[in-house]
């Protein structure tokens, strides 16, 4: 045995390039901004949730979150006034990657960062909703701090974040820890602005069918989807953004998918994209298992560290 001990060393470092190019593809994929080390402080604050949290546990599964991120992107399209405030207020349509690393960043900051952090970030956001306002084509008027469009928004992200989570993890959560996750998300959504948030899953369900009166698909719509399946990426990146858009299409309520016209895939194609994903996720678990934000966040509760001992970018 002796002779292998010099392939140690080795097996480190392979394992450590190995770690740093799949952070790094993933950050190409979604458009991340930040630094998880950021954070590491402030020493043992839990933030809005702690680590024992449902929330905790479901937003560090990255697959699962960008594939419930983009069927939420779907889900919300249907909605007009909700669909024209990122339409005439961003640049979503050029730059899909730089949106959606904006949202990661804001729930990876109201989940995972600091208390004040975590209520700052949402503060910004109240700031620019008041100054989001516009009409439809048909002249309908839109604010993007309207309560109801909050709400809509709300349900369709964490809905689809947890349904993507119960789907493509090997650690599905319990009825009772799915209601949970409802109840501690219901605490963003109000800071947002919503009422009535659901504190269940069962709530969450019943609250999104009764939008359905006021969903429609468009020209709009029809090109925001169009845009999420033919998502920009990196040729290597490719085979994965494939599955994760093909999974996200799937996550999709049965009256969503009905009026999209698309169809559920079959048992088979299912199970192999789920079998596909849930590898994937289990691989970037062992990638970000020390660098993540999610790592971060518990190493700042459980290895607390002095203010001479931190500086931005260690």
């Amino acid at each position: 045995m002796a002779p292998l001990a010099p392939l140690a060393p080795l097996a480190e470092q392979f394992s450590a390039t190995l770690k740093t190019q799949l952070g790094q593809r993933v950050r190409a994929m979604t458009g991340a901004t930040g630094d998880a080390r950021d954070f590491l402080q402030p020493a043992g604050d839990p933030g809005l949730f702690g680590p024992d949290s449902a929330a905790w546990q479901v937003h560090a599964h990255f697959v699962a979150m960008m594939t419930g991120g983009l069927s939420s992107l779907m889900l919300q399209a249907l909605h007009p006034r909700a669909l024209a405030a990122v339409w005439d207020h961003s640049n979503f349509r050029t730059q899909l990657q730089a949106r959606l690393g904006r949202t990661a960043l804001f729930v990876a900051t109201t989940t995972y960062g600091g208390t004040a952090a975590a209520l700052q970030t949402i503060e910004r956001v109240n700031r620019i909703h008041a100054q989001i306002r516009g009409t439809l084509p048909d002249g309908t008027p839109y604010v993007a701090n309207d309560p109801a469009l909050i709400r809509w928004v709300h349900l369709g992200e964490t809905s689809s974040f947890l349904r993507a989570y119960q789907d493509l993890s090997l650690q599905p959560l319990p009825m009772a820890r799915q209601d949970q996750y409802f109840a501690e998300m219901a605490q963003v959504g109000q800071r947002l602005g919503a009422h009535d948030l659901p504190l269940t899953r069962h709530q969450a369900l019943v609250q999104l069918q009764a939008y359905r009166p006021e969903l429609r698909v468009d020209e709009r719509t029809r090109q925001t989807v169009a845009l999420i399946e033919h998502y920009p990426c990196e040729p290597l990146d490719r085979p994965l953004v494939g599955l994760i858009v093909r999974a996200a299409f799937q996550m999709l309520p049965d009256w969503a998918l009905d009026m999209l016209e698309r169809e559920r895939s079959g048992p088979l194609e299912q199970a192999a994209v789920r079998t596909a994903l849930q590898g994937m996720g289990a691989s970037l678990a062992w990638a970000f298992a020390d660098t993540g934000v999610a790592a971060r966040a518990r190493q700042r509760m459980a290895h607390p560290l002095k203010a001479a001992e931190w500086s931005p970018g260690i």
